[in-house]
């Protein structure tokens, strides 16, 4: 799912939430500019998905045409399609270098991560038979599934033989920041190939 329609969907979401959301409540709560907002909603306007209907107080009123309905149930159906394949890739990949990397003997693995991504990880973990020797994270003082978290910098004080890097985003700046840590980035294991 592509981001245009990633944010068509968070804004016809939080119009069929709140008619009367304003948009920099609707600025906050996605995270972008409050200009950025106006276009998006001027667009969805103009393509027919939304309608802007005045009310007294000069306030106005968010209403999801029937076509912005179809379009909020349509986008919603690509996003779990695209959520489901990327899970099931990321278990995939994931089976298949665990699978090699315990027929190699090394069996002792860490979680980088405490997010749904980390849930993945360790799920797949399960699967394998093998529970993680540590879960790790920026920061530390917290539970992930009932096993403490610890501090990235702790990493050298646990025997571990490969770190599985939990986001399903890109992760290029999570590999350079935990190289920075000292962390051997042939120890690194991605959701993604």
């Amino acid at each position: 799912m592509d981001t245009e329609a990633r944010r068509d969907l968070e804004l016809l979401e939080a119009v069929a939430g709140d008619p009367r959301i304003t948009q920099r409540r609707l600025a906050s709560r996605l995270g972008i500019a409050l200009g950025l907002t106006n276009a998006y909603l001027k667009r969805l306007v103009h393509k027919g998905y939304i309608k802007c209907v005045t009310i007294p107080s000069n306030r106005l009123v968010y209403l999801m045409t029937p076509s912005g309905i179809a379009r909020k149930a349509w986008l919603t159906y690509e996003f779990m399609q695209h959520s489901l394949d990327l899970y099931r890739d990321a278990r995939q990949h994931l089976r298949q270098v665990l699978g090699d990397s315990i027929a190699s003997g090394h069996e002792r693995v860490a979680l980088y991560g405490t997010g749904d991504a980390a849930e993945l990880a360790y799920l797949s973990l399960r699967e394998l038979g093998l529970e993680p020797v540590a879960v790790f994270d920026g920061e530390a003082d917290h539970q992930f599934l009932g096993l403490p978290v610890r501090s990235i910098r702790e990493h050298d004080q646990v025997q571990y033989d490969l770190m599985i890097i939990a986001t399903l985003k890109p992760p290029a700046s999570v590999v350079k920041r935990l190289v920075k840590y000292g962390v051997a980035r042939e120890k690194m294991v991605t959701l993604r190939e």
